[in-house]
């Protein structure tokens, strides 16, 4: 079943008498469960298709829907509620609060969406242990290493039962071997049926992903399944941090 679909999605900005086109006629279409990454040069338009994606833009044509909903017709309101209930983010440099627990910055998106206290923390601690950090939900980001930090950026994307996890560049401050143990946990979330797409220049990272789409120049240049690498067995070549070799 189709979770999102593009239809000549164009999105155009006007510097001075020039018309740039930061995407133009671009008709993809994403199923449940998927796991997708986007590929391209700077200025491709990767990052645009993931704004307009993640309803933190409108295109100026095109239509957008996720979920069988037309969200390319919604104003700034609707938009929000669909960024908070449908979507979960995750971003490269993580964007914590740096003096709130792991616990108190998963429990943020809830806050927002008007849930109970109690709810809240049963929620957050499950999503924290999803991603194996319950016994460190007290700890502020500062006492947690970049991979931990990232993995609360996860378990806060997941909170509030998104249908669809958008992750840019989610590994570009990490090490190898956290890079490779957040993408083994990106390929256990798809496998349970999480629809996934992540923006990535480094194509070691797309290879963990079951489709690969490439932009060029605002245009879909190609759009291929790829069979992935498994995660698990690329930590295998890493061990971890004291080991002895």
């Amino acid at each position: 079943m189709k979770l999102l679909e593009t239809y000549h999605l164009v999105k155009e900005y006007a510097t001075g008498a020039n018309h740039v086109f930061a995407l133009n006629d671009v008709s993809i279409s994403i199923g449940e469960g998927e796991f997708v990454a986007i590929m391209g040069q700077s200025g491709s338009g990767k990052s645009t298709f993931m704004n307009l994606i993640g309803c933190l833009d409108i295109p100026t044509s095109g239509d957008y829907y996720l979920g069988g909903e037309k969200v390319s017709d919604m104003d700034g309101d609707e938009l929000a509620m669909i960024r908070n209930q449908q979507i979960g983010f995750v971003f490269q440099q993580f964007n914590l609060l740096p003096r709130t627990s792991a616990l108190e910055n998963v429990e943020l998106p809830l806050l927002y969406a008007g849930v109970d206290a109690a709810e809240r923390k049963e929620r957050a601690l499950a999503r924290l242990g999803e991603v194996g950090l319950g016994e460190r939900v007290h700890h502020t980001p500062a006492e947690l290493s970049g991979g931990q930090q990232q993995r609360v950026a996860i378990a806060r994307g997941l909170v509030n039962n998104p249908s669809l996890i958008l992750a840019d560049e989610p590994t570009g401050a990490l090490d190898s071997r956290t890079s490779i143990e957040i993408m083994a946990l990106m390929q256990k979330l798809s496998r349970t049926g999480m629809t996934i797409v992540i923006v990535t220049h480094e194509p070691e990272i797309a290879a963990f992903a079951s489709r690969i789409i490439t932009f060029r120049d605002g245009r879909v240049l190609s759009d291929d399944p790829n069979t992935p690498n498994d995660a698990l067995k690329e930590l295998e070549k890493y061990p971890p941090a004291g080991a002895k070799k």
